[in-house]
């Protein structure tokens, strides 16, 4: 079942949610992708780690970041707090554990806006990404 996953060790991370994909790894990937697009959303890129860490003869699960953004929305943020440029293009990762669960990991946009300063009039679209998140792991 999608939904918060406190058996991963991230979730205690500050600023961190976590949620579980039904899907592996590349469908999840594939879906965020297929919405992401249909809300106007640029993909910038898809790193594959697992992928990296294989060419380099290390064994890893299944592991992929989605960085992704809007010129339209992030650049009047940076402007308003430039430091959030450390943080944007948005990312999300979502990357198998070794129990085989996908879980899907992003950080939060409270978090963001508050670690920047962001005033919290500002902050609308960091805190649309948890709705991007619940709209791909929902079945």
């Amino acid at each position: 079942m999608a939904g918060s996953d406190r058996a991963d060790p991230q979730i205690g991370a500050v600023g961190i949610a976590t949620l579980t994909s039904r899907r592996s790894v590349s469908a999840t990937v594939e879906r965020l992708m297929a919405i992401l697009a249909e809300r106007g959303l640029k993909t910038f890129v898809v790193i594959d780690h697992s992928g990296a860490a294989r060419e380099a003869g290390i064994a890893m699960p299944d592991t992929k970041v989605v960085v992704f953004g809007s010129p339209v929305a992030g650049s009047p943020l940076m402007l308003a707090a430039p430091s959030l440029a450390l943080d944007l293009p948005l990312r999300i990762l979502v990357a198998a554990g070794d129990d085989g669960v996908t879980r899907v990991s992003y950080t939060d946009g409270d978090y963001l806006a508050s670690r920047h300063r962001l005033d919290g009039s500002l902050a609308g679209p960091l805190r649309a990404l948890a709705g991007v998140v619940e709209a791909l792991v929902a079945d």
